[in-house]
């Protein structure tokens, strides 16, 4: 099967797709970073939209996400934004867990895994 990197940096790719599988590495916010959780929330949503329509796939097809907060205190504002964003019907399994980000602006960070 070919691989199809997205995106591809010095130190990893922002999509990898393998077959009809797409495996998000663990976006933050750019534009948001420093930002309300929700606010980094939605750009990241809004980039992980870009990437996998990218890679021929979509939110519906969603099948495993991971998210990251820096203070678990923030886990309703994150739920506020994903709850308006999932595909209803779609849900994927999730996982969320409070953990030291790579710098103190951010305060999310979300990696998904989706079909195509």
């Amino acid at each position: 099967m070919s691989i199809k990197r997205i995106a591809p940096g010095p130190r990893m790719s922002k999509a990898v797709v393998h077959g009809d599988t797409v495996y998000l590495a663990g976006q933050v916010a750019d534009k948001a970073a420093g930002k309300s959780v929700a606010e980094q929330t939605k750009e990241i949503l809004g980039i992980i939209d870009g990437l996998l329509a990218e890679a021929g796939s979509d939110k519906s097809k969603l099948l495993m996400v991971n998210i990251w907060l820096s203070d678990m205190s923030t886990f309703a504002e994150m739920n506020g934004v994903w709850d308006s964003w999932v595909s209803q019907g779609n849900t994927p399994g999730r996982a969320t867990v409070e953990a030291k980000l790579a710098g103190p602006q951010f305060t999310v960070e979300i990696a998904a895994i989706a079909a195509r």
